[in-house]
């Protein structure tokens, strides 16, 4: 039996999805692999959390366990003999962490990008309580924000439902450089959700008017 490739808790997931047009993802999708839909929609997330105890097969990496990513992906599916595989591609991914980035981007060809990161979690106490997540990342000299609210206790994912097709994934397709395709498997528990009250994202210019480029 294959060991996965990745194993990790990801904690504290903040995502914004948004109904796209088919044709703007075509020039992504992995050879031997087809868009996935929910009830005729296209789906394109950007999604921000943080990776937990985090294993590459099997092996824990020192200083490499816990870290804040961001990415954005959108969701495609594999014939295999047992049937459907459900997975994501990932047009671009964030990590603070360089040597991450560089693994991923020379090894697996993963589109990693190491740059400053920040991160806030404020979960609810009560079922009464309100809660709120932040994510940032600078790239540019830009920074980022995707923030979401939300109140209340998380509830179980529903079948059918917008929320698991969006997260019950557990594969990941990578198009290769020499136009073949990597699949490799992801393992995660069932996650509980909340429906977030309020969502945005944001981008400010933090270099200074006519400092030099670093």
């Amino acid at each position: 039996m294959n060991r996965p490739f990745l194993v990790a808790e990801w904690r504290h997931l903040a995502m914004l999805n948004f109904e796209i047009e088919p044709a703007v993802l075509h020039p992504f999708i992995p050879v031997g692999t087809e868009l996935d839909e929910w009830n005729g929609k296209t789906f394109l997330s950007l999604v921000g959390f943080q990776f937990l105890r985090t294993r590459i097969l099997g092996v824990p990496i020192p200083f490499h366990r816990n870290f804040t990513e961001i990415n954005l992906r959108f969701y495609v599916r594999r014939k295999a003999k047992e049937g459907w595989r459900r997975g994501v591609v990932f047009i671009k991914e964030f990590v603070p962490r360089w040597a991450i980035a560089f693994v991923a981007r020379r090894i697996y060809n993963e589109n990693y990008v190491a740059c400053e990161m920040a991160s806030r979690v404020e979960l609810p106490t009560t079922s009464d309580d309100r809660g709120s997540v932040e994510y940032s990342w600078t790239v540019g000299g830009v920074r980022n924000r995707l923030q979401a609210g939300f109140a209340g206790s998380p509830l179980p994912l529903v079948p059918g439902s917008p929320e698991e097709f969006l997260t019950e994934h557990y594969w990941g397709y990578v198009r290769r450089r020499d136009g073949g395709t990597t699949e490799y498997q992801v393992d995660h528990p069932p996650w509980r959700v909340w429906r977030a009250e309020s969502s945005r994202t944001r981008s400010q210019t933090t270099r200074t008017l006519g400092s030099p480029r670093q």
